[in-house]
C-alpha cells in the first residue's frame, strides 16, 4: 500500500513523472509522508468514496477538461482535487466567473447590492462564485438563480455536508443548476481554519474577487488577499462611513488599493481592464490565529476536537492535515493552556 512506502520509492516516483530533482529535494519528502500517513488510511478512504457515491459526486483532478485553470495558479498551494457536484459541464462557468464575498452579518444595504450586483453580472454572462455562508454570499447565489444564472459554491468540508444547515435547499439548487465543490473528501466536517483554506479556491478560481461588505477583520478579507497576491482584480464597494459594517470595504480602498465599484458594469470593467492590484500583509480574519497566542498547528488541531467525542490522536492527523507528532505537540500546548484535555478514550476540547 502507498502508505509503507518508504521516502527513496516516494522521490523515485515523482522523479518518473517529471518533477524535477530540486523540487523533490525542497518538498521535505520526510515530512510531507508524516503528514498524509494518518489520511491513508485504507478504511477511511473506502468509506469517503461511498459517501461520494451515495450523494452523486464527482472529482475532478488537474488536467481534466473542465479544471478551473486559475487554480494552477497557486503553485504548490493548488489542489491536488476537487470533488464537486452540478451538471456534467458545470466547471466550464470558470472561465467566465467573478466572486462576490462578504459579511455573514450582513445589513439590508449590503443584501441589495449583493442582489443588484449577482444579477447585474449574470445578465452580462458572468457566473457567480461564493461561499455559501450565510449574508452576502448567500444573497449572490440566490440573486444568480433567480436571474437564470450559473453560481458556483466553495465549501469548507465535504460537498456531501451542507454548511450552513440553513442552506440546505439552496445548496441543492446550486448543485441542480451550477456546481457545489470543496476539495476535502465527502464526510469531512468544516472548521474555521478549512474556511480560510477554502478561500483561497474562490480567489483563485474566479477572474475578479469583489467584496461587497465586510467588517473592518472579516473573513472576507481574507479571500481579498488571495486575489490580490494572486494579480486577480479586487473591487470593494463603498458604504455608508457611519456603519462598521462597511468599514472592511473602506479599509480596502485606502489601504490596499482596492478598486471602488458600485454597480455590477463597473464589476465587469475590473475583468475587462485586467486590472493588478499586489498590496502586502492582509490581516487575518477574527475567526483566524490572531489573538489567540496559538501557532497555526494548534488552531488546527483544536479546530480538529470535539468538545463531547474523544478523538485519538491518529484521527486528529487526519482531520488537522499533520502528522502525528506536530499532533501530540500541539495538544501538549493546548493542555497546558487548559484549551483541550485527555481522556482515557482520546482528547476533547474544554468548553
Amino acid at each position: 500500500m502507498i502508505e509503507a512506502w518508504p521516502h527513496d520509492r516516494v522521490a523515485g516516483e515523482l522523479l518518473a513523472v517529471g518533477v524535477e530533482q530540486g523540487t523533490v529535494a525542497a518538498a521535505g519528502i520526510d515530512r510531507a509522508l508524516e503528514r498524509w500517513r494518518p489520511r491513508l488510511d485504507p478504511v477511511v478512504v473506502t468509506i469517503a468514496l461511498r459517501q461520494a457515491a451515495r450523494s452523486g459526486a464527482r472529482l475532478a483532478i488537474p488536467g481534466d477538461h473542465d479544471w478551473p485553470a486559475g487554480l494552477d495558479d497557486l503553485g504548490a498551494h493548488a489542489p491536488l482535487a476537487l470533488w464537486w457536484r452540478g451538471p456534467a459541464d458545470a466547471l466550464g462557468a470558470f472561465g467566465r466567473s467573478i466572486a462576490l464575498v462578504g459579511a455573514r452579518a450582513a445589513t439590508r444595504y449590503g443584501e441589495h447590492v449583493a442582489m443588484e450586483a449577482s444579477a447585474g453580472l449574470v445578465d452580462r454572462g458572468f457566473a457567480i462564485v461564493s461561499g455559501a455562508a450565510y449574508g452576502i454570499d448567500g444573497m449572490a447565489h440566490k440573486a444568480a438563480l433567480a436571474s437564470g444564472g450559473r453560481t458556483v459554491a466553495f465549501l469548507a468540508g465535504g460537498v456531501d455536508r451542507p454548511y450552513p444547515s440553513g442552506h440546505v435547499d439552496l445548496l441543492e439548487r446550486i448543485a441542480g443548476e451550477g456546481a457545489v465543490i470543496s476539495e476535502l473528501p465527502c464526510g469531512a466536517a468544516p472548521t474555521k481554519w478549512r474556511f480560510l483554506q477554502r478561500n483561497r479556491l474562490i480567489a483563485a478560481s474566479s477572474l475578479a474577487t469583489i467584496v461587497l461588505e465586510a467588517g473592518w477583520r472579516s473573513g472576507s478579507l481574507n479571500t481579498a488577499g488571495h486575489a490580490a497576491t494572486l494579480g486577480r482584480p479586487l473591487g470593494a464597494v463603498p458604504g455608508p462611513v457611519t456603519s462598521p459594517a462597511s468599514a472592511g470595504c473602506h479599509r480596502l480602498i485606502r489601504e490596499y488599493d482596492a478598486v471602488c465599484v458600485t454597480t455590477a458594469a463597473e464589476m465587469a470593467e475590473l475583468v475587462a481592464e485586467h486590472l493588478v492590484q499586489v498590496p502586502l500583509d492582509f490581516p487575518e480574519p477574527e475567526n483566524g490565529i490572531e489573538g489567540t497566542g496559538r501557532t497555526s498547528e494548534q488552531v488546527r488541531v483544536f479546530d480538529a476536537l470535539s468538545g463531547r467525542s474523544p478523538r485519538e490522536i491518529g484521527d486528529l492527523a487526519r482531520r488537522a492535515g499533520l502528522s502525528t507528532m506536530s499532533v501530540r505537540a500541539a495538544l501538549g500546548a493546548l493542555g497546558l493552556e487548559g484549551a483541550a484535555r485527555e481522556r482515557s478514550t482520546g482528547w476533547v476540547r474544554n468548553a
